[in-house]
């Protein structure tokens, strides 16, 4: 339980201290915070499964001119071993993104590879369940006569479904691949240089964008975030994500360039990490070694 007598100093260090992505706070938004002078926090939404439990908090924060600065709190259970973590946002919408993507990576469902394409396919019948045994007689044979021809009739409805879902990918899979379309950009003129920025400095891989394209992009003026890819697998035995966005941005001489993000959860204290490349088959050839080898 939070300290009731906490000061405001005291309870924005230890939020910006245990959030992971505070690196990825605007500098403007947390210099602004450097004048708070009281503040209030409240529980803004909550989701609890039994594989995900996830809170959103909204912390305000009260500043020495009379303005008001609020951060968004994610609180979510998807560290090792169930361990809680926590992720802090300026924009409401980040964070009720930042939620849904938890949804999709956490969810539950079939686990599948990322790597088959769009449509991979996993275990044959990780989608059907199966079909409970009577665990006991009732004693009367009408009654057995009949749960066992209730549990033949189930059986014989999940083969079929079995079936036509593995015809169905084998129809697939036989046909060519498409073309590979245009993807439809709206750009938006929101302080991109600053966005391309946050976005190198959280990359962890080694072979990261350098400086020459750190340079090039402060000359961008608008960019467009678009998610390519999201699926769920098992790394090691272990429940691991990968996400793929594609930051597009429009330079200030009408050209166009794009840095692809890794966000994955293929880490050995299955913490999330991100990861940027300047290609999209570099950043999928990334996804396929870390879901093979860490």
């Amino acid at each position: 339980m939070n300290d009731p007598y906490e000061t405001t100093e005291t309870h924005l260090e230890r939020l910006l201290g245990r959030a992971l992505n505070s690196f990825d706070l605007p500098d403007t938004l947390v210099e602004g915070l450097d004048r708070a002078l009281a503040h209030a926090s409240s529980l803004c939404s909550a989701h609890h499964s039994a594989g995900l439990h996830r809170e959103t908090y909204r912390h305000t924060y009260l500043l020495d001119d009379g303005s008001a600065i609020s951060l968004w709190e994610l609180v979510h259970n998807t560290g090792r071993d169930g361990a809680r973590l926590h992720e802090l946002y300026g924009e409401e919408s980040d964070a009720q993104l930042a939620a849904a993507r938890l949804g999709r990576i956490g969810g539950e469902g079939p686990l599948c590879s990322p790597f088959a394409g769009e449509g991979g396919e996993g275990p044959a019948d990780a989608a059907y369940p199966a079909v409970p045994e009577a665990e006991s007689h009732t004693g009367d044979p009408a009654t057995d006569d009949l749960a066992a021809g209730l549990l033949a009739e189930l059986e014989s409805e999940r083969t079929a479904e079995i079936d036509a879902h593995l015809a169905l990918l084998r129809a697939l899979r036989a046909l060519p691949a498409p073309a590979p379309a245009t993807r439809h950009r709206m750009y938006s003129p929101d302080n991109s240089p600053d966005h391309a920025r946050r976005v190198l400095r959280r990359a962890e891989n080694e072979d990261r964008p350098g400086e020459e394209t750190g340079r090039m992009l402060k000359t961008a003026f608008a960019h467009h975030i678009t998610q390519v890819f999201g699926r769920q697998c098992q790394v090691e035995g272990k429940d691991a994500g990968f996400m793929l966005y594609e930051h597009a941005f429009l330079l200030i001489d009408g050209s166009e360039t794009s840095l692809w993000e890794v966000e994955h959860t293929a880490t050995r204290d299955g913490r999330h990490m991100c990861e940027v490349y300047e290609t999209e088959s570099a950043a999928r050839e990334a996804m396929e070694l870390r879901a093979q080898v860490r």
